[in-house]
């Protein structure tokens, strides 16, 4: 039996899944242990039911489809919206260097991803699923992502990058501890004893410009909620033209990422005319539009597809696990500084590396409840990982994926 859902019947349907997501969330302490997010549980049950009326051949949902492009359009460019120059001046050297070695691992999560599977006789582009787009991208760059993969030919690119990002929550969070300690007793380290003494700044997902700017700004000729809306779809616009004009030049692009870049350049001169920019509400529609594109993008993932790619890809996130261990240990420590803020940032780059920004402040959070606080890192990684990585990774991953495919 075929069930054929409309737009309308599709959103409704993931937004009942998003709820269902959100209360076993609640009710299950180890997925909030790990951050995993509400769309991702509330789509993989949706697609646990597609998976059990597939297996009899007794019933099968047709979802309407043409809105996930748009949602994803939305969602990158609010992305391209938050790669401010004048966040990245503010935060100062130690953003810069983070940012430094953060591009370093996604690049090599890559290199690794595409040549194991190479090596393993399958995709290289299945390796990418395996790489920066499901480790430092997580879920929502892998839902994203996956269907492009899939697109040029990549069976089950879509189930396998859920699953690796969702191996990325958990190792990330599992080596981050090790890490930090294993540095503080090799190199001597001692962290802040005075704990009771010293107030340790509660740490956030992020910084917007307008907490961190306290200069008087001009106001927009429309209030914030507008003004939002119409720069998101202004953006919207350009870039789909910007795409098709370089389509018809002969370079093929992504649709997300001509409003990507438009958006980067329109947040830019905002700042630089010294107007007021409406972060949280477009922080607020790109959470809304991520959302509803992950549920719809785990809708409609056939997990039956998965099993062909199970065993490269479990090779793969071994070796790339190692890898983050090593890469936080020698690397991320010696660029920030090798001192106690760099233990504690060799930390937090695992879980940031391997799953998301909350997996790098759960890991700092544990690790300094013991030595002690870090202003530092708990400055540094979530500006990098709210206003730039995201940003810096779509560009990447294009670049890849228009190499090896």
């Amino acid at each position: 039996m075929l069930i054929q859902l409309d737009m309308a019947q599709t959103v409704a349907l993931a937004a009942v899944f998003l709820v269902i997501g959100k209360l076993i969330k609640n009710r299950v302490p180890v997925l909030s242990r790990y951050f995993i997010p509400s769309p991702i549980i509330g789509g993989l049950v949706f697609a646990l039911i597609a998976l059990y009326g597939h297996q009899p051949q007794s019933f099968s949902v047709e979802l309407y489809d043409n809105m996930r492009a748009f949602l994803l359009m939305a969602f990158f460019t609010t992305i391209g919206f938050s790669a401010s120059f004048e966040m990245l001046k503010k935060g100062g050297v130690g953003v810069a260097l983070f940012l430094v070695a953060a591009v370093l691992l996604l690049t090599l999560q890559n290199i690794i991803g595409a040549g194991l599977a190479y090596i393993m006789g399958a995709s290289p582009l299945l390796g990418l699923a395996a790489g920066s787009i499901s480790l430092t991208g997580g879920h929502g760059t892998s839902a994203a992502f996956g269907p492009l993969l899939e697109s040029y030919g990549v069976t089950g690119a879509l189930p396998a990058a859920i699953a690796a990002a969702t191996w990325g929550l958990v190792a990330g969070c599992v080596i981050g501890g090790p890490v930090g300690s294993r540095l503080m007793r090799k190199h001597g380290l001692k962290g802040p004893r005075q704990r009771a003494a010293v107030s340790m700044p509660a740490p956030t997902m992020g910084v917007s410009a307008t907490q961190e700017n306290a200069t008087p700004q001009k106001e927009p000729l429309f209030d914030l909620s507008m003004y939002s809306v119409l720069l998101l779809a202004v953006c919207m616009g350009l870039g789909s033209m910007l795409i098709e004009w370089l389509q018809a030049k002969g370079v093929t692009l992504p649709a997300y990422l001509g409003s990507m870049l438009i958006a980067v350049i329109v947040r830019n001169i905002i700042d630089w005319r010294g107007f007021r920019f409406p972060q949280e509400q477009l922080d607020a529609i790109g959470s809304v539009s991520l959302g509803f594109f992950l549920v719809m993008a785990l809708m409609s993932m056939k997990l039956w597809e998965l099993a062909d790619v199970a065993g490269p890809l479990l090779v793969i996130l071994i070796v790339q696990t190692v890898v983050m261990f090593l890469f936080a240990s020698y690397v991320t420590f010696r660029i920030m500084g090798k001192d106690y803020d760099a233990a504690v940032m060799a930390a937090g780059h695992c879980g940031f590396g391997m799953g998301a920004t909350p997996n790098a402040m759960a890991n700092m959070q544990s690790f300094t409840e013991v030595n002690g606080p870090s202003p530092k890192a708990f400055f540094v990684i979530p500006l990098v990982g709210s206003l730039f990585i995201d940003f810096v990774n779509a560009v990447i991953i294009t670049a890849f994926v228009g190499v090896l495919s």
